[in-house]
């Protein structure tokens, strides 16, 4: 073998091992450290729709926010600050607006770009033993420094 290609095996050798390395260095890429907080954003709201959910159910989801964070969806009433979402969270809790009839979200689709995350979900209900998946619904998610900051809803 000659010195061009041991030093040719041996630079891919190096390159791939360093790439084993980054990837088990637990380092999270940009688009990672968002998909990360938006799948437990889903995954906690789904636990607050059921019957059985508790007041620390909503906590864990406002824990996701920024103290400044906005919730606007214009076709119901316009801007929300933090606490009138979390009111209304607590609300529904309270009057059994939460039964488990949402039983998943089923995200269609994504784009991520810088600190934003669009999503295209539908909820998936069942009702009477009967499984119906929602119409699509668009939500644009916003963040800053690792938290959700707005989210806007355009359903």
């Amino acid at each position: 073998m000659t010195k061009k290609a041991i030093h040719f095996f041996l630079s891919l050798f190096m390159a791939s091992a360093a790439t084993v390395v980054n990837a088990q260095d637990g380092k999270l890429t940009h688009e990672d450290s968002l998909n990360v907080v938006l799948k437990k954003y889903y995954e906690l709201n789904l636990t607050v729709f059921q019957a059985n959910s508790q007041p620390k159910d909503i906590d864990n989801i406002f824990d996701l926010f920024t103290d400044d964070f906005e919730y606007i969806h214009p076709h119901y009433g316009g801007t929300y600050s933090r606490q009138d979402l979390y009111d209304g969270y607590v609300r529904n809790q309270k009057n059994g607006g939460y039964d488990g009839s949402v039983t998943d979200i089923k995200i269609l689709n994504k784009i991520v770009g810088l600190n934003a995350i669009a999503v295209s979900k539908s909820f998936v209900t069942a009702k009477d033993g009967e499984v119906t998946i929602g119409e699509a619904q668009m939500t644009m998610f916003e963040f800053r420094n690792g938290k959700i900051s707005r989210i806007y809803e355009y359903w």
